[in-house]
C-alpha cells in the first residue's frame, strides 16, 4: 500500500466511463487517484471514452443485452439473471478480487449488482466502502424488476451498508434514514461538488445579462408530469418576458418526439462530458429541476438528490426547482434560496411565479451570494473527496 492511495477496487453495475449522475459522483471523487491503483468490476461494458476515466484494469460480469430486462419478458429475463447469472457473477466477482488483490473495495450497490456482491462481500475477508446513491425500491426499480425483487434488492444493499467498514450516502435524508435502520452513521453526505475553479468562477466579475433567456435542463426527465406543467406554464409566459426564452436539454435521452416539445423554442445538445456541460451551462440564465409533486414515490422524492441541481450551481445558474415539499432537492433549494421554489400543481399560478421570476434583471448575479454558500456548505468537492479517500485509507488498514 503507497501512503495514501491503496489499491481500490470499484464495484458496480456501471462501467467507468457512463453517463448519468451516479457515474459522474464517482468518477469526480476518484480525481487524483493513481491509475495503477484503480481497478473496476461491472455488469455492464464500457463501450467509450467520453468521459476519460482511466484505470489499469477492467473486469466485467458481462449482462448480454437481450438479457436485460427493459420491458419485453421483464419478469422472465430478472428471474434468469438472480437465479442463473448471479450465481455466475458473485463466482466472477471472487476471481477479480483474487486477480486484482485489491486492499478496499468501494461498492456502489446498484441494480443487478447487488446480487454478487452482497453474497460475497461479507465473508471475503476484505474492508469495504459502501456508497448508497438510490434506494432500489423506488417506484422505477418496482416497476422495471418486480416488487418481491426490488424489496430484496433493497434488503441486500443495506446491509451492505450497514456491514460496510466505512459508508456514506447521497442526501441527508437518506443518512437520517439509514441511521434509524441500521444503527450505522455516515461518514458524510457524497454527491457530485464543485471544484476550486467553479468556486473561482464564482468569485469573479459579475455576469453580464444574455440576450436570450435561456433555461437549461440537464440530465433525464425520470417524473413527465411537472416537467410538462413547467413546460406549460412557461409558453403561457415566454412573449410577456423581456427577452426571447429558449429551453435548452442536455441529457442522453432526446425528446424531440414528446408533444410538449416545440422545436421553436426548445434545443437538444444530447450529453455532455462535465467539463464542456459546466461552459455550456454558464451561457444559460437558469437551471430548472423537479421531482414529483405528489410524492407518490417517496423513496425516490425524498431520499434521491439530483445531480443537475449542483451542475447548476457549479454553472453560478440560479435554480427553478418544482417539487413536493418534502423532496431532498425542494429541502435544500428552499434552505439556501437559490431560486425560485415552487410546489404547485396549478399551471395559472405556477405561470405568475416565473414571470415575477425570470423577469428580474441581472438573476445570476442577485442569487450568486445564495449559490456560493449553499456549494460551500453541502457541495465542496475538494471536502468530500477527502473525506472519501480518508475511508478508503481506514479500509486499507483494518485488519480483516
Amino acid at each position: 500500500m503507497t501512503e495514501k492511495h491503496p489499491r481500490l477496487l470499484v464495484a458496480t453495475e456501471f462501467p467507468p466511463n457512463a453517463s448519468g449522475g451516479g457515474p459522474a459522483v464517482v468518477r469526480q471523487m476518484l480525481k487524483g487517484w493513481p491509475t495503477d491503483r484503480l481497478f473496476w468490476w461491472s455488469c455492464l461494458p464500457d463501450r467509450d471514452q467520453r468521459f476519460g476515466q482511466q484505470i489499469s484494469a477492467h473486469r466485467v460480469a458481462t449482462i448480454p443485452p437481450r438479457l436485460y430486462p427493459n420491458q419485453r419478458w421483464a419478469g422472465q429475463k430478472s428471474w434468469v439473471l438472480e437465479n442463473v447469472w448471479s450465481r455466475w457473477a458473485a463466482r466472477h466477482f471472487k476471481k477479480t478480487i483474487a486477480v486484482f488483490q485489491p486492499e478496499v473495495v468501494w461498492v456502489i450497490p446498484h441494480a443487478w449488482a447487488i446480487p454478487p456482491l452482497a453474497k460475497v462481500l461479507p465473508d471475503a475477508k476484505i474492508a469495504f466502502h459502501t456508497t448508497v446513491q438510490d434506494y432500489m425500491d423506488s417506484q422505477g426499480v418496482v416497476l422495471r424488476f418486480g416488487a418481491e425483487r426490488s424489496g430484496r434488492f433493497a434488503a441486500s444493499a443495506e446491509g451492505l451498508y450497514a456491514r460496510a467498514t466505512t459508508r456514506d450516502a447521497t442526501s441527508h435524508p437518506m443518512i437520517a434514514d439509514l441511521r434509524a435502520r441500521t444503527a450505522r452513521d455516515a461518514a458524510q453526505m457524497l454527491h457530485t461538488g464543485l471544484e476550486q475553479s467553479d468556486f473561482d468562477y464564482l468569485a469573479g466579475e459579475p455576469v453580464p445579462p444574455a440576450r436570450d433567456l435561456c433555461i437549461a435542463y440537464a440530465g433525464t426527465i425520470v417524473v413527465e408530469q411537472p416537467f410538462e406543467l413547467f413546460v406549460k406554464a412557461l409558453a403561457r409566459i415566454r412573449k410577456k418576458l423581456p427577452a426571447p426564452v429558449m429551453l435548452e436539454f442536455f441529457s442522453s435521452h432526446s425528446y424531440r418526439s414528446r408533444a410538449w416539445f416545440d422545436p421553436a423554442w426548445m434545443r437538444e445538445h444530447g450529453n455532455l462530458p462535465e467539463p464542456a456541460l459546466t461552459q455550456a451551462l454558464r451561457e444559460c440564465a437558469w437551471g430548472f429541476a423537479s421531482m414529483s409533486l405528489a410524492d407518490d414515490d417517496p423513496r425516490y422524492n425524498r431520499f434521491s438528490f439530483p445531480t443537475k441541481f449542483i451542475s447548476y450551481l457549479a454553472a453560478g445558474l440560479p435554480v427553478i426547482t418544482l417539487g413536493h415539499r418534502e423532496s431532498s432537492v425542494m429541502k435544500i433549494a428552499e434552505a439556501y434560496g437559490v431560486g425560485l421554489c415552487s410546489t404547485t400543481t396549478d399551471a395559472e399560478k405556477f405561470s405568475g411565479e416565473l414571470l415575477a421570476t425570470l423577469a428580474q434583471p441581472e438573476a445570476r448575479n442577485i442569487y450568486r451570494p445564495a449559490i456560493v454558500r449553499c456549494a460551500t456548505a453541502e457541495f465542496d468537492a475538494r471536502r468530500m473527496r477527502t473525506v472519501l479517500h480518508d475511508c478508503f485509507l481506514r479500509c486499507a488498514q483494518t485488519k480483516s
